[in-house]
């Protein structure tokens, strides 16, 4: 790759693929428009961002595809992933067709289940609401899903496909019957939220982890909130360890994930944020102290429940993770 990328680190999928340590998030929540998201493309590809984390369900991937063509970077330099949304687990060719045209590429180089289920949710529903036809996890289901996956590699629409939102068990349950072995699982991870021996699990897998809500998301939608939610970037000692090193809060949380080994995709619509970010995974390494004060900072606090997913009335939005290693039915 050429400058501005060179320094950024790059991580080596199972393919020998490498794919850049740091991406760009496009996921506009409930409060930024397509334009917008857009323009963040245009302004990270001018900064120096080559990874550029999409979804159909976003609902913004044309005027993505608008920017990346009328882009010089040539189409080998850039990472550009997508995800086929809950209610095309029936159709994933076609939605990973309508992902291409959208974008206006020839091929992907990573195509991911956005969620393990086929349960889908009004856009703005809040938590309460229910889908009527949402189901439970369902291997047999996901692995049918996984077949059209595979097929996409097959057809070279694709270059690797992968997982997000899995978790241990759901994995023990489909990764033998899998042909092609996921070459990453998107998950949420910041230093509030670690999940050390989920991401042993997928490193002994080969399975690359890339991290969403990498500050805490403190712009996530309020139906995601709780009352016990913590915020890594008003965590006390994270802010005393920016400060020392005359970065934001958000920097030390960045260099957090870089120096953990994962791919951190950050999301912002301002050219000062969006290079510190850039910055960050640039930056000299955390120290060893630096280390074990952040490992020392996990709180076990997932920001994205998930609660619209549910597909009973009154279940907790715990049984989306299989928090005691047993998939909810």
């Amino acid at each position: 790759m050429t400058e501005p990328t060179a320094n950024i680190p790059m991580r080596t999928l199972y393919s020998g693929a490498k794919m850049p340590g740091i991406g760009l998030g496009t996921f506009g929540s409930d409060h930024v428009d397509a334009a917008t998201v857009a323009n963040t493309v245009r302004l990270g590809l001018a900064l120096g961002y080559r990874h550029i984390d999409c979804a159909s369900v976003y609902g913004n991937e044309a005027e993505i595809g608008a920017v990346l063509g009328s882009t010089a970077i040539p189409r080998d330099e850039l990472w550009i992933s997508s995800k086929v949304w809950n209610d095309s687990h029936h159709a994933v060719g076609e939605s990973c067709e309508q992902t291409l045209r959208d974008l206006g590429i020839d091929y992907l180089d990573n195509f991911l289940v956005h969620w393990p289920f086929p349960n889908s949710h009004a856009a703005h529903a809040n938590v309460d609401e229910r889908n009527p036809r949402a189901v439970a996890f369902n291997p047999d289901a996901y692995l049918e899903a996984w077949a059209q996956m595979e097929s996409l590699v097959e057809r070279g629409l694709v270059r690797h496909i992968g997982t997000s939102n899995m978790t241990p068990a759901k994995f023990d349950a489909v990764f033998a019957d899998m042909t092609i072995t996921p070459s990453v699982n998107q998950m949420e991870l910041h230093p509030h939220f670690q999940q050390s021996a989920f991401r042993s699990y997928l490193r002994e897998r080969s399975i690359q982890p890339i991290g969403f809500c990498p500050l805490g998301s403190p712009n996530r939608p309020e139906r995601d909130r709780t009352p016990n939610d913590t915020s890594p970037i008003d965590d006390r000692g994270i802010r005393a360890l920016a400060e020392a090193r005359g970065v934001h809060p958000a920097a030390v949380c960045l260099m957090w994930a870089i120096d953990q080994g994962h791919t951190p995709i950050p999301f912002s619509t301002t050219e000062h944020n969006l290079a510190a970010n850039l910055a960050a995974a640039t930056a000299d390494p955390l120290t060893a102290d630096e280390q074990a004060m952040l490992v020392a900072a996990d709180r076990d606090c997932r920001m994205i429940k998930g609660q619209v997913f549910l597909w009973k009335d009154g279940q907790s939005w715990t049984d989306l993770w299989d928090i005691d290693g047993i998939i909810a039915t």
